[in-house]
Parts: C-alpha cells; sequence; structure tokens
C-alpha cells in the first residue's frame, strides 16, 4: 500500500465521530513545545491545546491557549465551527460543516457554509512558542468572524477550574493583546491584524475530555474567556491570529512561508524516494529539539521529555538517515556531558531538576549511536576526541560497579537490579511493584555489552592503545562463551530472557532479538534464524512485536483502562512498533542469502504504512493492543518508533545511505 505524501480525510471520514475523535494532528516548535487536537478540533486530551510553551526548553511545558471559539456570521446567521465535549452533549456541531482535513504539511480545515467556505490552517513557528492560526474566506461573499480565545494557564499534566485567583485584565499594544493571568506564568500575546476587540470576562465550564476519562484520569476542565476578537472578512482575504510569548511582529504570512521553506528543505533530505520514508523524514523533525545550547530528541508526544535511552535508539534514524550529522553529534556531546559513574541519564525531568540515572542500558545504548554516527560521517576527530574517553569510563564503571547493582561479574556478563529497582527498558512499576523486575542479567543488556566491548576495541585499535584492544577483544570472546552457555533455551530454540544465578527466565519476549541485530551479534547465524523463528511465530504484529507470547500465563491482550492496569500490560504482551526495527534488521542479516525471505519484511511493514493515518497522523504510535485489531496506545508520537522503522527502512530493506551533500550538516 503506497503512503500518500499529502494526508487527507473527506466526508467520509469526518462524518464519523469514532474516526474523527481517534486521529489527532500535531505541530511542534524545535524547542519542546506543540499544538495539537483532534481532525474535529475536539480537544479530548489534557495535552490538547494550540499553544502549549516550553518555558524552560525542551520542558516546563505549559498549555496556555486551549482554543479559540469560532463563529462565522453570514447574512445575519450565526454559524458555529467549533465542537467541544461537554457532559452528555457535543455542543456546538461544528464538525457538521467540516469537509476536509489535511495535513500538507500544516494541519487545515475546509468548513462548507452553504454558500461560502472558511479555510483555517494552524502552524508553529520553529524556535518560538508561537503558533498561528490563520482563517481564509474562499468564494465570493464577506463574512464576519468572531473569535474567543480560551485560556488555560497550566502545567500541561494538570487541569484549571474557575477561580478567584484568575486576573480578567488584558493589556492592548496596538493590534497585540496581553494576557499573563496569575503570577509566575509566561505572558501571552495574541497578535492580529486590525480586529475589533470587545471584553468579555467568561467562564466556559466542564469541558470534558474523553481520552483521558479512558485513562481513568480527570477529564473536566473550565477555561477563561477574557475577550472577543470581531473582524470582517472578504472573499479571499486571510485573517491571522497569532499566538505567542515572545515580542514578535504580526507579518503571519512571512512565518508561514519561512515554515513553508524550512519543511521543504526537511522533506529534501529524504534518503530514499520511497513514500513511507518521505513521510518519516517529515516527522522526524518533530523530536529534534533544543536542550541549553545544544540538542536532544523527546522520546514522544504528548507527556513525555527527553530519554538516554529513547535519545540513542533513535538517533539514527532520526538524525544519521536524514543527513542530519551535526544535529547527531550536538546530541552525543550533550548526553557525553552528563555522564556520572559510567551511566548515562534516564531522563531529564519535566521541571528541570537533575537528571535521573536508573537505566542499565543507556549507556549502553550510546556506544551504538557513537558507532553509527561514525560509520555515517567518518568524523574520527570528534569520536576520539570526546566521546572515546566517555566510552571507556563507562566500561571501566561496569566493570567495577556502579548504581543500582550494575556490575560485571566473574563470567564477564553484566548484572543488573535490586529489589525495588527497574533498570531496563521494560520499566513499569506501581508504587513498589516492579512489573516486570528482571534483576539479574537482562538478555539484552548482554547482548548490548558484548556489542560495546567489540566497538570499544575497534576504538582502541584506532587510538593505537594495543593492550586495551586485546582486553577488550578478550574480553568479548568470554562474554561471548559464557552468554551462549547459559543463555540458550533448547526447549523453545530462542535465548531466555533473563539469567539470575542458576534461575533461567524462560519467557518468550522481544528483547533477544537484539543478541542478533545489532553490529556485532553475539550469536551465530544459525542460532539467530532460531530466535528469529520463535519471535516471529509468537510475537510479530502488523504493528510491532508483542512484549510477551499469549501462551504465557502473565500475558495482557489489552493495552487499556486506568494507570494500573495499563501500566500492567506494558509489558506483558503489549505491542511496540520500535522493536520492528530491529527484528527487520535481525531478520535481513540472518536470510541475506535468501532474496525470497528479504521480500517478507516489506510485507510486514504494511500495518504500520496504514497506522500513519490514524492515532497520531503521519506518526507512529508508542504502543498497540497485543491481540487484535492491535489498536494504538499510550503516546501518538514515539521517537523510536519512527526512528527505527526510518532506519530500518533505509539501512536493510531498501538498503540506501543519505547523501552526504547536505551542506548545512555537513561535518
Amino acid at each position: 500500500m503506497a503512503v500518500p505524501e499529502a494526508i487527507e480525510f473527506g466526508r467520509e471520514i469526518l462524518a464519523s465521530e469514532e474516526g474523527s475523535l481517534n486521529r489527532e494532528w500535531l505541530e511542534t516548535n524545535g524547542i519542546g513545545g506543540f499544538a495539537s487536537s483532534t481532525i474535529w478540533g475536539v480537544n479530548t486530551r489534557r495535552y490538547h491545546g494550540l499553544l502549549t510553551a516550553a518555558t524552560k526548553p525542551p520542558v516546563g511545558r505549559m498549555v496556555l491557549l486551549s482554543k479559540l471559539e469560532e463563529t462565522v456570521i453570514l447574512d445575519g446567521t450565526r454559524i458555529e465551527l467549533g465542537t467541544n465535549r461537554y457532559p452528555g452533549v457535543l455542543h456546538p456541531h461544528g464538525f457538521e460543516y467540516l469537509v476536509n482535513f489535511r495535513l500538507d504539511p500544516f494541519p487545515t480545515f475546509r468548513f462548507d457554509l452553504d454558500g461560502i467556505e472558511i479555510e483555517k490552517a494552524v502552524f508553529m513557528v520553529h524556535g518560538e512558542n508561537t503558533t498561528v492560526v490563520q482563517y481564509t474566506v474562499l468564494g465570493s461573499r464577506s463574512c464576519t468572524l468572531e473569535l474567543r480565545p480560551l485560556m488555560a494557564f497550566r502545567d500541561y499534566h494538570n487541569l484549571t477550574h474557575r477561580n478567584d485567583a484568575l486576573r480578567s485584565a488584558f493589556g492592548v499594544a496596538g493590534d497585540r493583546i496581553l494576557c499573563r493571568p496569575y503570577d509566575g506564568v509566561p505572558e501571552l500575546s495574541l497578535n492580529h491584524e486590525g480586529a475589533a476587540i470587545e471584553k468579555t470576562g467568561d467562564w466556559y465550564r466542564n469541558f470534558e475530555y474523553d481520552t483521558e476519562r479512558a485513562r481513568g484520569l480527570y477529564f473536566t476542565e473550565d477555561l477563561f474567556n477574557p475577550f472577543l476578537m470581531r473582524v470582517e472578512l472578504a472573499p479571499g482575504k486571510t485573517f491571522s491570529v497569532v499566538a505567542t510569548t515572545s515580542a514578535r511582529g504580526q507579518d503571519a504570512g512571512a512565518m508561514r512561508d519561512a515554515e513553508l521553506r524550512r519543511r521543504r528543505e526537511i522533506s529534501s533530505r529524504t534518503p530514499a524516494q520511497d513514500p513511507l520514508i518521505r513521510r518519516l523524514v517529515r516527522a522526524a523533525d518533530d523530536y529534534i529539539v533544543d536542550r541549553g545550547d545544544g540538542k536532544t530528541i523527546i522520546a514522544g508526544y504528548h507527556w513525555f521529555g527527553d530519554w538516554g535511552r529513547d535519545t540513542m535508539i533513535a538517533l539514527p534514524g532520526l538524525t544519521l538517515v536524514t543527513g542530519r550529522y551535526d544535529t547527531a553529534r550536538s546530541i552525543l556531546a550533550q548526553f557525553a556531558k552528563h555522564v556520572s559513574r559510567g551511566m548515562l541519564p534516564n531522563r531529564f525531568p519535566d521541571a528541570g531538576e537533575s537528571p535521573e540515572y536508573n537505566s542499565a542500558d543507556a549507556a549502553l545504548w550510546f556506544f551504538q549511536a557513537a558507532r553509527a554516527y561514525l560509520a555515517y560521517t567518518h568524523d574520527e576527530p570528534f569520536v576520539m576526541q570526546e566521546l572515546y574517553p566517555k566510552l571507556k569510563e563507562i566500561l571501566e564503571c561496569y566493570l567495577a560497579g556502579t548504581r543500582h547493582g550494575i556490575r560485571v561479574e566473574d563470567d564477564g556478563l553484566v548484572h543488573a537490579g535490586e529489589l525495588g529497582t527497574q533498570l531496563t527498558w521494560m520499566d513499569a512499576k506501581i508504587g513498589d511493584w516492579v512489573v516486570t523486575p528482571r534483576v539479574g542479567k537482562p538478555v539484552e543488556i548482554q547482548a548490548l555489552w558484548y556489542n560495546a566491548l567489540r566497538i570499544q576495541q575497534e576504538l582502541a585499535r584506532k587510538a593505537g592503545d594495543t593492550s586495551a584492544e586485546t582486553f577488550l577483544r578478550e574480553m568479548a570472546e568470554y562474554v561471548r562463551f559464557n552468554f551462549n552457555r547459559l543463555f540458550w533455551n533448547d526447549k523453545d530454540e530462542c535465548l531466555c530472557d533473563v539469567v539470575n544465578g542458576d534461575t533461567q527466565d524462560a519467557s518468550i519476549r522481544p528483547n533477544q532479538v537484539l543478541a542478533v541485530s545489532l553490529p556485532h551479534p553475539i550469536v551465530n547465524n544459525e542460532r539467530g534464524r532460531r530466535i528469529l523463528n520463535a519471535v516471529e511465530k509468537h510475537l510479530l504484529t502488523p504493528m510491532g512485536l508483542r512484549t510477551l507470547a499469549p501462551s504465557d500465563a502473565a500475558y495482557r491482550s489489552r493495552y487499556e483502562g486506568g494507570v494500573t492496569s495499563r501500566d500492567s500490560a506494558y509489558h506483558q504482551g503489549t505491542v511496540w512498533p520500535w522493536l520492528m526495527g530491529p527484528f527487520v534488521t535481525a531478520y535481513m542479516r540472518v536470510h541475506a542469502d535468501s532474496p525470497e525471505a528479504r521480500e517478507k519484511p516489506k510485507q510486514w511493514l504494511k500495518g504500520l504504512e496504514e497506522h500513519l493515518r490514524t492515532a497520531g497522523l503521519g506518526h507512529i504510535s508508542e504502543v498497540a493492543d497485543a491481540n487484535a485489531p492491535h489498536n494504538p496506545g499510550g503516546c501518538i508520537a514515539q521517537a523510536w518508533s519512527v526512528g527505527e522503522i526510518l532506519r530500518a527502512m533505509s539501512e536493510d530493506i531498501l538498503q540506501v545511505v543519505p547523501e552526504r551533500t547536505f551542506e548545512a550538516q555537513s561535518v
């Protein structure tokens, strides 16, 4: 199935409440802020809004402007374009006038008002907390447009309710309206083009957010409307509202042109003219954001910040396949600064506190990201001078032992974990209950450890450090021997998931794929084939790999319900699309001599191609239900989902590498 260049829906989808409210658009600004809603314009999440500003880029995010309530007055008749969920009712019914939605490249809505059409477009300005909303009259008749801004001014994880602390007053400076309803929040400027302003001061009560209700969370909110904007729209005229925390002027047309040029340049970085790759190259840009004077990767929208593990896994696809080498270099340098006791930060908290160090694999993925960067760029000076010492420090700390019981034992394998901790990517924890504890020697940690030793061995050779090169080679061989001795599961012809002393956890999980997919596989080709056969039989779905075989007593078929229900299913069957990346890589490797078998991965990705037109439009979700029809869940846009599919498509299926002629991103 070909992936259309533009994502577009007509009345066949827009007439359906379910089909429209389960499709969400996303605009981002490159510093952690975003705008998002459904294609009907109904906010179904606390995270939906026209301007969620990153006050401490890329975190400190606040929903400032939730939406604009829109009314068109045509020949004396008032027509409401908006739609909201209130208790027991959708009101007003603006969706009835919505005849087209397209994402090309901005979210664009077209309303048919029985004689004229109104087109509305929404986009964000890169590098700023600025959202532009534009309304254009199509046809030969004039109308009046009234807009009522609905304000939230809250942390994006929370909800707001009517209160007496809010200051209803606003300032006017020419065509700028300035709002700061509470102390300690950013000032929001709503810039316009000659609209008449009328003070209102109304609370709109009891908005209901369907998705939050389904997630078992608080789901009602009140929003404040300080004023009304009224403007006459002539045929062909565009009226723009610029919602911003900056002091910029209006000039919405120039902002639009600049953003269109920027996005065309992003699209030009595609390594192949495959429609899926082209769409994912566009999506990749949404995750790359500023942190200080460098770059980082947002793990997912709407609620994740930047995580070490996610960043290192996503980096090759998001930055190297797309030719953004300077960005990759900046991210690696940024995380290298934060190496502590041989560990990479697991995450940078939203409130800007100190990084958290509770991951056994993030530092090992750092080796893989550094190797990929070197393979694409041949930038040996940077790798050897800035990364090599940090990689050496990581290995030394793993050998000596570091936080949370992470240490290399006598058999050369890495032990990770202690009671009450979750150190692998299967990290769900509910209170004191670690859902998937995996204490001991998790299979993918050993595969990553072996891969790291081999990568460092090659770097030591480049550095002329023969003693280190010899030690690393001998250590790697010792690790490989003991791994294959301890982890092979004869009964199921695959690998155990965790070995802890004399105990072997034979749960069939996807973690074993990394033993085959990494550049330095820790198993031979024959075992690799058997592993992939078991994974294909038990775990493969059209949306990715299950996290546990359905035959397991702990298997959970649905990712749904409240926090406890969802977290307890998170890695107990739930499908993760990112795992399709290493699975495809591993499959292509072990079947390199079989052209027929190599066609299968193309078919496996068909489900993800279709998924681009559901959930987060143009993106790949975080998770999906383990059982058919594999409904998507979690974040609507996940960095490593996009990055790993983009990498596997480019490197393994199409076997292309990006052109090294991107002048702005050259090393």
